[in-house]
C-alpha cells in the first residue's frame, strides 16, 4: 500500500503551470460537442460513495513512473498535481511544487497511465439462445474497476438501458466509466435476433438514426445484414448529427462500407469479405467464417490488401482489434480470467465450451487467430489507425475490465510494444471518439483520468493486471470493492 500523508506547506503550482492549465482548458473546450462537455470534476452520489477511496480537490501523486499514453519513453520519478479534476501539473519530483493542503500519494515502484478508452464493449451478455441480459450494473463496475475510464458501447440489445445508465453516471449517481452509448443495432433482415428490429429500407434506417439520436445515442453500429444504401444513408443521417458509425459486416465489404461512409470497422480483419469468392452485393456469405477463412488465406502485404489498407487509410477509416474474443475460439490459448464473478450456471456454460474448444483440432481460428494480428501490424504499419476493444459477448468467456487488460497484452503479442498497445489503448480511442483534447494522455490540462499499477508496464505488459487505483475526472476507485460488488452476481443485473 502506499504511504498516504498529508503534504507540508510548499510553494503552490507556479505562475507558468497556472498559464499552461489555462491555455489547456482553452483548447479542452475548444471543439468539443455539447454531449461530451463533462464536468472538471467528478460528481459521486450517495451509491457511488462507497467505491471512492480519494476525493479532493487537490491531490499530488508523486515519485511516480509517468506513462503517458502518446508512446513517449517512460519517465522516471514524476509528480502529478490533480486540481478539481484536471492534470494541473506534471514534471519531475524535484521541479514540481506539491500545493499546500494537497493529498499526497507516495507511489515510488508505481506506474501511472492513462485511463484506457476501449471501443467495442458491451453492456449485455449471452444468457440463452438469442437473448441478451441487461448488465448495466456489474459491467459498467468491472469495466472502471479494470483501468477502464471512457468506452464506446459496440452494439446495444437494451434499447434506452444502455443510454440511460450513461447518463446517470454522468451524474455519479453510479459508479463506472464514460460512456458513448451506442444505439440499437443497424441490421437487415436475416439475423434473426429477438432484441433487433429489422431495416425495411433506406427510409427505416433514417428514421432509427434519427430516432436514436434524439433519445440521446452518440454512436451507431451497423450489422452483418444491412444493405450498402441503408448503409450510406444511416452514415449520412449520424454524420449529420455529429455522430460517428461503425460497423461489424458481412453483406457489405470494407471497400463499399468505406465508400459509403463509415467511421470504423470492427473486429480487425476477421470480418473482411473483400476478398470472399463468389462474394454476392448486399448478401452475407457465410455468417462470416467464410470472411475468416478468407483472411486466413492472404499475405498483409500483397498488392490487394495493401490497396485496401490504402483505400480506408485515404477515407479516413478507423479499425478496431478485438482479438480477445477471437482468441476464446482459438484452441491452445489460455482460459479468460474473471470467470468467478459470473453467475456459476453461466460460468459453468462457459467453462464447458472453452473445453469443447481446445478439442477441436480442426478449428479455422488456429491458423486464423495469428494472422489476424498479422494483419492489423500490417495495417498499423500502413499507417492505418488502429483502436481496440474486447467484445465480452461472442458465446461467453469475457469478463469486462479483465478482458481488457488482455486486449493489450494481445496487441503486444501481436507485435506492438507495449508502449504502441498502450498508445492503441488510450491516446488513439480517445481520438477518434473525438474526445482526445480531454483525454487519452497524461498532460496539462486534460480530465485526470488516471490508473495506477504496481509494476512498468512499458517492461512487461502484463503489470496492466495489476490495478491499484483507478481516477475518473480526479476521483480515485478502489477496483477491489468494485470487483467484490458483483462477484459470482454478473449476470444478474
Amino acid at each position: 500500500m502506499s504511504a498516504l500523508v498529508s503534504a507540508p506547506v510548499s510553494a503552490p503550482v507556479s505562475a507558468r503551470s497556472v498559464r499552461a492549465l489555462s491555455a489547456a482548458l482553452a483548447l479542452a473546450s475548444s471543439g468539443l460537442s455539447a454531449r461530451h462537455t463533462e464536468a472538471q470534476r467528478a460528481p459521486v452520489g450517495p451509491s457511488t460513495r462507497s467505491y471512492v477511496r480519494f476525493d479532493t480537490a487537490v491531490l499530488a501523486l508523486t515519485n511516480v513512473r509517468v506513462i503517458d499514453g502518446t508512446g513517449a519513453a517512460p519517465r522516471e520519478a514524476h509528480t502529478v498535481i490533480v486540481r478539481d479534476g484536471r492534470i494541473a501539473a506534471l514534471g519531475p519530483a524535484a521541479s514540481v511544487s506539491v500545493p499546500a493542503g494537497a493529498q499526497v500519494l507516495d507511489l515510488s515502484g508505481r506506474s501511472v497511465i492513462p485511463g484506457l478508452v476501449m471501443v467495442h464493449e458491451h453492456l449485455y451478455y449471452p444468457v440463452g439462445a438469442g437473448t441478451y441480459a441487461n448488465l448495466t450494473e456489474s459491467f459498467s463496475r468491472l469495466y472502471l474497476a479494470g483501468g477502464v475510464t471512457s468506452m464506446r458501447t459496440g452494439g446495444n440489445m437494451n434499447g434506452l438501458a444502455e443510454i440511460l445508465v450513461a447518463q446517470a453516471i454522468a451524474r455519479g449517481e453510479k459508479p463506472g466509466p464514460f460512456i458513448d452509448a451506442t444505439a440499437p443495432y443497424l441490421e437487415g433482415p436475416g439475423m434473426g435476433f429477438n432484441q433487433v428490429v429489422p431495416l425495411r429500407d433506406t427510409t427505416h434506417a433514417k428514421q432509427l438514426v434519427a430516432y436514436w439520436a434524439d433519445q440521446g445515442a452518440t454512436s451507431f453500429k451497423a450489422y452483418m445484414n444491412i444493405s450498402r444504401d441503408a448503409l450510406r444513408v444511416s452514415a449520412r443521417e449520424a454524420h449529420a448529427r455529429g455522430l460517428k458509425i461503425t460497423g461489424h459486416l458481412c453483406s457489405v465489404t470494407y471497400r463499399e462500407a468505406a465508400d459509403a461512409g463509415i467511421d470504423d470497422l470492427e473486429h480487425g480483419f476477421f470480418a473482411m469479405n473483400d476478398f470472399v469468392p463468389g462474394k454476392t452485393p448486399d448478401r452475407c456469405m457465410g455468417r462470416g467464417g467464410a470472411a475468416t477463412q478468407s483472411m486466413a488465406s492472404l499475405d498483409p502485404s500483397s498488392s490487394e490488401v495493401q490497396a485496401l489498407f490504402r483505400h480506408l487509410i485515404d477515407k479516413r477509416v478507423a479499425v478496431t482489434s478485438t482479438l480477445a474474443i477471437f482468441e476464446t475460439f482459438t484452441p491452445g490459448r489460455p482460459m479468460p480470467r474473471g470467470l468467478d464473478v459470473l453467475l456459476p450456471t453461466l460460468r459453468e456454460d462457459y467453462e464447458r465450451r472453452y473445453a469443447a474448444t481446445q478439442r477441436n483440432t480442426q478449428s479455422p481460428y488456429a491458423r486464423a487467430f495469428p494472422k489476424g494480428m498479422a494483419f492489423e501490424r500490417a495495417f498499423v504499419q500502413a499507417g492505418g489507425t488502429l483502436i481496440v476493444g474486447t467484445d465480452p459477448t461472442g458465446g461467453g468467456g469475457l469478463v469486462p475490465g479483465f478482458s481488457n487488460q488482455r486486449a493489450l497484452e494481445l496487441l503486444v503479442e501481436a507485435g506492438f510494444t507495449p508502449l504502441e498497445a498502450l498508445r492503441i489503448g488510450t491516446l488513439n480511442g480517445a481520438t477518434y471518439l473525438g474526445r482526445g483534447a480531454l483525454t487519452g494522455s497524461l498532460e496539462v490540462g486534460k480530465l485526470a483520468d488516471l490508473v495506477v499499477l504496481d509494476g512498468n508496464p512499458a517492461a512487461d505488459i502484463a503489470a496492466v493486471r495489476n490495478v491499484q487505483w483507478v481516477f475518473r475526472q480526479g476521483v480515485g476507485y478502489d477496483p477491489k470493492a468494485l470487483i467484490e460488488s458483483v462477484r459470482g452476481k454478473a449476470g444478474l443485473w
